[in-house]
């Protein structure tokens, strides 16, 4: 510390002091509007992978595959003859408690051995139900051929599928997908140097110049050094700092806690099935009159009878149609919407419109025509 601080009355190296102090906070203290780094980035490197295998289902009720499923019948087979019983595919002719289904799973990064996943198993025939049958040993492989899982155990359909003699059925969800909860084991891990890494690389999940550029901000800030630089609107690549050299994990950690503001392109999401509108909050219009009218066409239909007059001749009672039309136009006044207003003021002006969702579609599809919409108008 400089000599000349001691020289400073008492009073002001405390005022001193607590302005540093005082900064400090409001530093490291995130906006209110801020999200966590952890909640808009992945780690370049950090993700699952998939696994697949295929497997047998049993002890179904009957309501397996039919004896027209060739691969469960010749699955069969072999899966009896690696327990010591030699069967032909000839001698097997009904399959019906049996179902071939195909097993799914995703492995965590850093799984470790005896580690449980779940399995979801799905019908590959002409199965009607997997209520109540058990999935038998099955390796669950990756996209590099090797098996880093083993599934077996009961399977939950969580739904069910009832038919009467007279052809009526009633069904829940769906009895030919079920899953096995926790019924994998991982027998191998993918290896990996985690803690020896000497940079990182952050992916932001909705890439955006602003936010990555927040972000590296963030870092460099928290850190009070240039850690971290944008390579793109998508990604930024980070320098593990010396002290955190093997312990890179609690160097991810303080960067996941860190609070940046993310930015957005200006977007209104219109979905035209279910008349939903969905407007951002940076979306401006330009000065504009926006004048919205609403035509009501009623029709009343009625039956009328008409008869011939009394001692006529040749004359028969016919039935006449009589239709009734109206219609009736909005006259809604004109109103004046200036330029660069918030998205508050333009919902105010909307709504003093008097119009519908789905009239808000006619209304932004027009203002996008004309050029007022400063924002991107997306139609889903």
């Amino acid at each position: 510390m400089d000599k000349r601080l001691y020289d400073l009355p008492a009073l002001k190296l405390i005022s001193i002091v607590f302005c540093w102090i005082l900064i400090t906070i409001v530093t490291l203290i995130p906006d209110a509007e801020a999200v966590r780094i952890k909640d808009i980035i992945d780690i370049q490197g950090v993700r699952q992978n998939q696994l697949v295998g295929y497997g047998l289902v049993v002890g179904l009720e009957g309501t397996g595959d039919s004896d027209s499923s060739l691969f469960t019948i010749q699955s069969l087979a072999s899966l009896l003859e690696k327990m010591g019983v030699t069967v032909q595919t000839s001698d097997i002719e009904d399959v019906e408690n049996v179902a071939a289904v195909m097993v799914t799973a995703d492995l965590p990064p850093f799984a470790g051995l005896g580690n449980r996943l779940d399995v979801l198993v799905s019908s590959i025939g002409d199965a009607e139900n997997l209520q109540g049958g058990t999935l038998l040993f099955t390796p669950l492989r990756a996209a590099d051929g090797n098996v880093y899982a083993i599934a077996q155990g009961p399977v939950s359909t969580g739904g069910f599928a009832v038919s009467g003699n007279s052809g009526d059925q009633v069904q829940k969800n769906f009895p030919t997908v079920g899953r096995v909860v926790g019924g994998a084991l991982v027998e191998k891990e993918l290896h990996s140097n985690f803690n020896q890494k000497r940079t990182l690389t952050l992916a932001l999940k909705d890439p955006d110049f602003t936010t990555a550029s927040r972000v590296a901000q963030a870092i460099n800030r928290a850190f009070y050094n240039q850690l971290a630089h944008t390579e793109n609107a998508g990604s930024i690549r980070v320098t593990v700092p010396e002290n955190y050299l093997g312990n890179t994990v609690q160097f991810v950690t303080m960067i996941e806690s860190l609070g940046v503001t993310p930015d957005m392109v200006s977007k209104v999401v219109v979905n035209e099935r279910t008349g939903t509108v969905i407007m951002g909050e940076n979306v401006r219009i330009a000065t504009i009159a926006i004048a919205h009218g609403n035509l009501s066409i009623q029709i009343n239909e009625s039956q009328d009878v008409s008869q011939p007059l009394p001692f006529s001749r040749g004359g028969e009672t016919v039935v006449t149609p009589e239709s009734e039309i109206a219609v009736q136009e909005g006259k809604n006044p004109i109103f004046l919407v200036e330029s660069g207003v918030s998205i508050g003021e333009v919902v105010k002006a909307l709504n003093a419109l008097g119009v519908s969702p789905r009239d808000l579609i006619a209304i932004f599809q027009a203002l996008k025509a004309a050029g007022a919409l400063q924002a991107e108008l997306e139609i889903i």
